[in-house]
This record gives structure tokens, sequence and C-alpha cells, in this order.
């Protein structure tokens, strides 16, 4: 079981490294997903998210989410073959906003936002504006 600290980490490595591990069979845990960071111009940025959430039908969807860590997980399972293999993958993954007490122990990737000199925002600022709940 891979547990795994999302404080200051960028949101396209992690999701990366995360769907890796589990397409070999491992189970991951990310916490502290609403400080996930996001490179960009902050008004770039939320307007992506903004377009992605808007789309579609509000009957019939796409349907996509406002949550930190459900922002997170959809990003992961993008990542993902869309087959048996990759539904049984995404089953593995557990993502919370905060940091949990049982999960005291986290491992914490090499690249960080003081590696990033761009611009970038959080998760939980995305969520906000996106009318959900930030973490």
């Amino acid at each position: 079981m891979l547990k795994l600290n999302g404080e200051g980490i960028i949101l396209g490595r992690l999701a990366s490294h995360v769907a890796k591990q589990l397409l070999m069979g491992e189970q991951v845990i990310v916490v502290n997903a609403s400080k996930i960071v996001v490179s960009g111009k902050p008004q770039m940025v939320f307007g992506v998210y903004y377009e992605k959430r808007v789309r579609g039908d509000r009957h019939r969807g796409p349907f996509f989410p406002r949550n930190p860590d459900r922002i997170f997980w959809r990003t992961v399972r993008g990542m993902l073959p869309d087959n048996k293999r990759g539904r049984d993958a995404i089953k593995l993954l557990r993502v919370f906003n905060d940091h949990p007490d049982e999960h005291k122990s986290v491992e914490k990737l090499g690249k960080t936002v003081e590696s990033l000199r761009a611009r970038h925002t959080t998760l939980r600022d995305i969520s906000r504006m996106l009318g959900g709940k930030s973490g």
C-alpha cells in the first residue's frame, strides 16, 4: 500500500505516478488533495475547469466534479485505460481532502511547487471557483 501526501505536488506529475502504481496492482492512498497544485496562470486554469464543468447537459452529462478529491480522482481516471484493467485499477485509489488520523506515515514525491517557477493555483481554489466544498 502506497500512501502519498499531495501537498505542494503538481497535479499531472502526481496523477501519472499514481496511475502507474494502480496499473501495477498497488493500492494507493492520497491525502491533502485540496493542496495539490495546478501550474499556469490562475485565470486561465479557472477558465479551463469552468468550461469542463458547464459543458454538456445537466441531465445527461458529462458531469465534472467540483470537490478537490473528486477532481484528482477524475484526472487519474483519465490516465487509465478504458477497459476492465483500468476499471479494476481505479478501485484501488482512495483520495482524501485532508490528512486523516489513520494515515500518519505518508510519502512525499520529489518535485514540489518550490521547483516550479511558473504561476500556479491549488485544487482548493479551483473547487471554490466551481462552487464545491473546499477541503
